[in-house]
């Protein structure tokens, strides 16, 4: 294509170079312009030749010698700088002797009659021309990628993707962390290499595999796993390339996608982000007429009619599986449904094994701990954190990564870019200092909360003017209530630490206080963990499985009296972790103060000074402690 158009630009510079010369050897090389009276003159005097008349203008031949004393200084120069021969043009006046006069002069003279009709054409057809022309180009421009102009009559072929074995260039060895997820996948394998093994039984191979999971855990790495293990041609294509505006375009793009399957067979389809093609009908507010109910509706059918044995398996991945229709899922169509979840500790490791093979680490690096700081990242987030720490290592001219560069890149993506042109004045850093202090030193009094790991006033991302960071000792996947009441402790420790410490507070706990009040009304709410509102939950909105979006809000199914009684117990656990945590930090004040006063002076406090702070801090009270609870000696052993 690019090769068209530089041969294009060639021809239109040749046709420019062919029309300036043209121009330059059938036309007179140089045309002066006369008044009638130099006119006039010039014929008495015998100098022009070859008169033509047309439309009030004379247009003719001038002869340059003899003209002193007719034409004017200037002219005359530059008639002679252009030399040779030279034309005239003079606009007639109203002069009936003009005639006699060429007779007497024995000048050659005549008159042509200009066609009008050319003229219009040309103000006809030329506008078309120009407009066809940028059609031409603006469709040329449009099917660039799929073939030129005559994409437009191929507008409802498919435009899947297709790989063969080789050219997938993924194994099963290339996917960690998903162990179970693998398994599942690995029988479709054996379906696809030995179909005679199933067949004998009476089995038939399933027509379509759903694989759900959130974004970033391996489910499009997964399907061309299969394929690379099968051996089979790979066609993938996304739910929205089936999307069009021409009504019927879905559909038959469909149709054209199970042909080429069906040629191509054995071999794997897959579709990725199905839920922009299978949506549940009905739900749209124009009725169960749009394109993409058409669309589907061709789906459902070609599955319905499809040929298992020929070896052709469909692979479908979604973040979104709660949106899709129900046709769509049940047995026959998708008879499998595989959910990834967001891989556990060991499965962090694994992954991040995978991603730096290629990667030179520096001896120090313990992708142990990795994992361990790293709960709820999935996989293309591991994979961001080792590329992420390898550009760092490069920018400094390291001939290694080491654990410094995994640091600040976690750093990076967890609490955001640090913001080092941010100043904040003296009293704006110990208002951040103490609030970030409280967090540490609550957080370190709770059993059940997470550990820190670090705390910092660096002002990072968009509005964080400090973080404390947390990691959990082991993958959690309940929450009790004691929990619970520990991270309201903690969110709302950095507040009452402003509170104590200043009498005054600041804009700073703003998230801490949304955090807190979605947590306490959730207890509230969902998890039936008030007294006063019993077992009952109070909101039945539903939620993603795998997003993290907003819910659309739904009409409200309990009484005025029921929210009031919401919004107290929501008070109430907010004003009792409020209380709790004032009286730890009354208990620790000296703790509060020297973690505050390291702040300001470190900027970044991490686990071993915070452990060194803590032990010295705590042991005068732990003595304390300690001879109060000795029981008294009454002599016996």
């Amino acid at each position: 294509m690019d090769k068209k158009q530089t041969f294009s630009l060639w021809y239109v510079l040749a046709a420019l170079v062919g029309l300036i010369l043209m121009q330059e050897f059938f036309t007179p090389r140089h045309t002066q312009t006369l008044t009638y009276s130099e006119f006039k003159q010039a014929l008495v005097a015998g100098k022009l030749d070859d008169v033509v008349i047309a439309d009030g203008i004379a247009t003719g031949k001038l002869r340059a010698e003899g003209l002193d004393q007719i034409l004017p200084k200037d002219k005359l120069e530059a008639l002679k700088r252009a030399g040779g021969e030279h034309g005239f043009a003079t606009v007639l006046v109203n002069d009936p002797g003009l005639v006699a006069q060429l007779d007497a002069a024995k000048v050659r003279y005549g008159s042509v009659r200009e066609s009008k009709w050319l003229g219009a054409l040309i103000s006809w057809v030329a506008p078309a021309l120009v407009f066809f022309g940028i059609w031409w180009f603006l469709m040329k421009r449009m099917g660039s990628g799929m073939g030129g102009v005559s994409h437009m009559l191929e507008i409802g072929k498919s435009k899947a993707k297709v790989y063969m074995q080789t050219e997938t260039g993924v194994t099963f060895k290339d996917v960690a962390g998903i162990d179970e997820a693998r398994e599942e996948l690995m029988e479709v394998v054996e379906f696809l290499k030995n179909p005679d093994r199933y067949k004998r039984l009476g089995g038939k191979i399933p027509k379509g595999v759903l694989i759900v999971g959130a974004p970033g855990t391996g489910k499009t790495l997964l399907a061309k796993a299969v394929a690379g293990e099968a051996g089979v041609p790979f066609l993938s294509l996304s739910g929205s390339e089936f999307v069009e505006m021409f009504v019927g375009v879905g559909a038959a793009r469909v149709r054209d996608l199970f042909e080429q399957a069906t040629a191509k067979a054995p071999c794997i389809v897959f579709i990725d982000e199905i839920d922009a093609l299978g949506k549940a009908r009905g739900v749209g507010l124009s009725g169960g007429h749009e394109e993409h109910e058409q669309t589907l509706n061709q789906l459902l059918a070609e599955m319905d009619g499809f040929d298992t044995n020929r070896g052709v398996i469909i692979l479908a991945a979604t973040n979104r599986p709660e949106v899709l229709d129900p046709a769509l899922l049940r047995p026959g169509r998708f008879d499998r449904h595989i959910a990834i979840d967001r891989p556990d500790l060991i499965g962090r490791r694994q992954i991040l094994e995978v991603h730096v093979k290629n990667v030179k680490l520096a001896p120090a690096v313990d992708l142990a701990l990795l994992a361990a700081r790293t709960p709820g990242f999935a996989g293309a987030d591991l994979a961001n954190l080792v590329n992420e720490a390898t550009l760092r290592a490069a920018k400094r001219g390291k001939d290694a990564v080491d654990m410094q560069d995994f640091e600040e890149a976690l750093d990076r993506i967890v609490a955001g870019l640090e913001k080092k042109n941010r100043v904040m004045n003296a009293t704006e850093r110990r208002f951040v200092a103490y609030h970030e202090a409280g967090h540490a030193l609550v957080a370190e009094h709770r059993k059940n909360s997470d550990r820190v790991t670090k705390v910092s006033i660096i002002p990072r991302g968009i509005a964080a003017l400090g973080y404390t960071q947390q990691s959990p000792t082991e993958d959690r996947y309940l929450m009790r209530r004691s929990e619970l009441l520990d991270r309201l402790d903690v969110l709302l420790a950095g507040r009452v630490a402003e509170q104590l410490v200043f009498e005054d507070v600041s804009t700073g706990a703003e998230n801490d206080l949304q955090r807190a009040t979605d947590m306490a009304r959730h207890m509230v709410t969902h998890y039936g963990m008030s007294e006063a509102l019993g077992l009952a939950t109070y909101d039945a909105r539903p939620a993603p499985l795998f997003l993290n979006g907003p819910t659309l809000p739904e009409p409200r199914t309990f009484s005025e009296r029921t929210a009031e009684a919401i919004d107290g117990e929501v008070r109430r656990l907010l004003d009792e972790a409020r209380d709790r945590v004032t009286q730890t930090l009354r208990a620790n004040r000296a703790a509060l103060e020297a973690l505050a006063a390291l702040l300001l002076e470190k900027e970044v406090v991490d686990r071993t000074m915070l452990d060194g702070l803590m032990a010295s801090t705590a042991a005068p009270a732990q003595l304390r402690v300690a001879a109060v609870a000795l029981p008294p000696t009454d002599g016996a052993s």
